[in-house]
């Protein structure tokens, strides 16, 4: 679908249907959906008034002009309540809207921008939430069946961003732009992740990374496991050393050779499948380890949208990639693993797997001498238990990155919570015969694990993010359709974006 910006009228544009929108307990709409409203005679209040359309969010309404206007149909969408209103809100509203669009067979929609008048936003961030909304809503996986679904209806053709004010297009332009871009990377990750895991092998993640390197000009590069071995990232290799699938340590970089750039380091977990190894998980559900590569695939996409970008920052992302496999190579519970800053852990658990990558890429993280390190991982149950699917946690051993965390999830919608990271959780994870454990077993896992990965941080400002309960949806929702979220693509956007010294 191709999305334009058109200087004009909503009602005086031809297009088989055309967008604006109500919010909660309007009347007497005003703005653009009121100029429509009068073309079309008072046709929306008289809906309103018979209690057809209360601007509810998610209510959707479809009128047919009749020839009142060069538009065949118009659809009001409901935003909801006005004090409510936020981009969270207009991503929402554009999805439902578009979702619909497909659903009626239009090939060319027209659309205001939701919020950019009376809903008091920032226009360029409504014109990225706009277009935010329409990509992400409209996404599907089409997978590997042999036909498509007969319900599919084939998307618009085009979509055109009409604004009335010209003083408001230079600020659209950009917000498009930026929305086009976050967006890519979003549906990117979930295509990453919805790909069965003997078809997204750590190899197939690195081919992936290096297409993307190649559109958003990034340098790439693709450890294997003899280099990965020569570092000395021994504990990475134990998760590794089972599966008949080379691992991958991705390396992406924005801005490469810029030693005047701020560096920030993302590292996003990968494992591209995961059974447990000898500690094998329940086989019900086992199926959706599929997506325990959720975090490399955040990192990954978020390095293509800093290129897109062009952010003023050295960018460098890290996606240590393994399968983790029980067998008579795999590491068992009591071995004893050297990591790449020389330091020693003890396996407890063989599904504890995710947080021994992160230690090997965190290492090799402090020789970029980063101005931050933020991982992303789908770490622990304990997450979603905590937290459930509404946010992910936070935790850090720098309040000025914690803050630029928080602000970033707060712009994007990709929502945090910090948690603590408190000393004692390292006395849980003491080993009698190395320097740390892996496991501090089921109480304050979330925690301990937390305190376990700063173990490997040395030389610099560090975040966790602890996602494990946001990689997949098992609800389909307006901007997130069932199936992978893309969650920490928008975050890291953001984060990158307001970064400042």
């Amino acid at each position: 679908m191709e999305i334009r910006l058109k200087q004009g009228s909503i009602a005086e544009e031809a297009a088989d249907l055309v967008i604006v929108n109500l919010f909660q307990g309007v009347t007497v709409p005003g703005g653009a959906t009121g100029a429509m409203d009068r073309a079309l005679g008072g046709a929306i209040r008289e809906v309103i008034a018979a209690g057809d359309l209360t601007g509810k969010s998610g209510e959707t309404l479809v009128l047919y002009t009749r020839g009142a206007i060069p538009a065949a149909r118009v659809l009001v969408v409901g935003l909801g309540e006005a004090g409510k209103f936020d981009l969270r809100a207009t991503r929402n509203a554009a999805a439902t809207a578009a979702r619909k669009a497909r659903d009626l067979g239009a090939k060319t929609v027209a659309t205001i921008v939701h919020g950019a008048g009376i809903g008091g936003l920032d226009p360029s961030a409504a014109a990225g939430a706009l277009v935010e909304g329409t990509r992400l809503g409209l996404y599907r996986y089409a997978g590997y069946r042999s036909k498509p679904p007969k319900d599919w209806k084939a998307d618009p053709e085009t979509l055109t961003v009409v604004e009335m004010a010209p003083a408001q297009l230079p600020a659209f332009e950009i917000g498009i732009a930026r929305g086009e871009a976050v967006a890519q990377g979003v549906n990117l990750a979930r295509d990453l992740v919805n790909t069965p895991a003997n078809l997204m092998t750590p190899a197939v993640v690195a081919e992936r990374a290096a297409e993307v390197a190649q559109a958003a000009g990034l340098t790439c590069q693709a450890l294997g496991r003899a280099e990965c071995k020569a570092l000395g990232m021994g504990i990475f290799m134990a998760v590794a050393e089972e599966s008949e699938q080379d691992p991958k340590l991705i390396v992406l970089e924005h801005n490469a050779g810029k030693p005047e750039l701020p560096t920030v380091v993302l590292v996003g977990k990968g494992v591209t499948f995961d059974s447990g190894g000898i500690s094998l998980k329940p086989g019900d559900e086992m199926w959706k380890m599929k997506g325990d590569m959720a975090g490399a695939a955040a990192v990954i996409a978020a390095l293509g949208v800093a290129g897109r970008l062009n952010l003023p920052l050295h960018v460098v992302g890290l996606a240590p990639c393994a399968e983790n496999l029980p067998g008579g190579r795999a590491q068992k519970p009591g071995d004893v693993f050297t990591g790449m800053t020389g330091k020693t852990m003890e396996v407890i658990s063989t599904d504890a797997e995710g947080r021994m990558l992160l230690a090997d890429a965190l290492a090799y993280a402090a020789r970029f001498n980063p101005a931050a390190v933020v991982d992303i991982a789908t770490l622990t149950g304990a997450q979603a238990i905590a937290l459930g699917p509404l946010a992910a946690g936070l935790f850090a051993n720098d309040e000025a990155l914690a803050a630029r965390l928080l602000a970033a999830a707060e712009a994007s919608g990709d929502r945090l919570w910090r948690l603590p990271l408190y000393e004692e959780y390292a006395e849980a994870i003491k080993s009698q015969v190395a320097d740390v454990k892996n496991s501090a077993g089921r109480y304050a896992g979330i925690g301990s694990s937390a305190k376990f990965i700063e173990h490997f941080t040395e030389g610099y400002p560090w975040a966790h993010v602890d996602m494990a309960s946001l990689s997949l949806a098992d609800e389909d929702k307006p901007a997130q359709p069932k199936g992978a979220t893309g969650y920490g693509v928008r975050l890291f956007a953001a984060l990158l974006e307001g970064w400042q010294g």
